[in-house]
């Protein structure tokens, strides 16, 4: 804080001003280098991804042959081991990309964009319903990338035939995507966020990492806790909403 005596007329009379700041020289350099921290994050995943990939590439192409040739029981799990590799990959490389904070977000229709999220996940017997989502303000890729993440972890936990559910929050502060599975322990809800935490054998445990930095970089919260019908309930709040749109329910089965 500075201290300043200013004139106010020419006998020589003063007025005490005091003129306050904060200086932000530390907090934006701390700000550069997490920017620089990131994209060399960003830059060391894009290398590895690629390295990993030619070599998965080849083994997939090779097992693909064999199949040809002759068919094996011992060769499926084989083949779902590259799958779950070439899934890890995938997953580490969208985890370095997706922590960096958003800028510019648009209204993104939660009506339009889930159903087409679920038909990019593998559901089985799995059934959607949309019910009065909202349009949400947001990075649509990210958002896309978001959904497809709780989507596919409601399908992998929940069971064959189990029902998802999405849609806005009553006090309008947000969404919800919930299921009617077996749900989650309240003593292991506070995990289910971090790296590599799965309960799936086939899981990467990285997929609700990659949830929560999209959440954390739109300025979002998150959490965790029981459904309506006894499965896993997911909140995202702190979402500037708009109403849902005229056709924001939907429903949805694949087979």
């Amino acid at each position: 804080m500075l201290d300043l005596y200013i004139p106010r007329s020419a006998a020589g009379d003063y007025s005490r001003v005091f003129l306050t700041g904060t200086d932000i020289t530390d907090r934006k350099e701390k700000e550069r280098e997490l920017r620089r921290e990131r994209d060399r994050l960003e830059e060391f995943a894009s290398v590895v991804s690629h390295d990993l990939r030619n070599p998965l590439s080849v083994a997939s192409g090779n097992l693909a042959l064999v199949r040809e040739e002759c068919e094996s029981d011992r060769l499926a799990p084989i083949g779902r081991a590259l799958d779950r590799m070439g899934q890890l990959i995938t997953d580490l490389l969208t985890l370095a990309r997706e922590g960096e904070a958003v800028g510019e977000v648009h209204p993104v229709s939660l009506g339009h964009l889930v159903p087409d999220c679920w038909r990019n996940v593998e559901t089985g017997d799995a059934r959607l319903a949309v019910d009065d989502a909202p349009t949400v303000l947001a990075d649509r890729s990210r958002m896309s990338t978001l959904l497809e993440n709780l989507l596919r972890n409601s399908v992998e936990h929940g069971g064959p035939d189990v029902r998802v559910t999405v849609g806005g929050l009553a006090d309008g502060a947000g969404f919800y995507v919930a299921d009617d599975g077996p749900g989650i322990e309240p003593d292991e809800r506070a995990r289910v966020f971090e790296s590599g935490y799965s309960t799936n054998s086939d899981g990467t445990g990285i997929g609700l990492t990659i949830v929560q930095q999209i959440v954390e970089a739109h300025g979002w919260e998150i959490s965790v806790a029981e459904s309506a019908d006894g499965g896993a309930r997911f909140e995202i709040r702190g979402v500037e909403t708009e109403a849902a749109p005229a056709d924001g329910r939907a429903e949805g089965h694949t087979g």
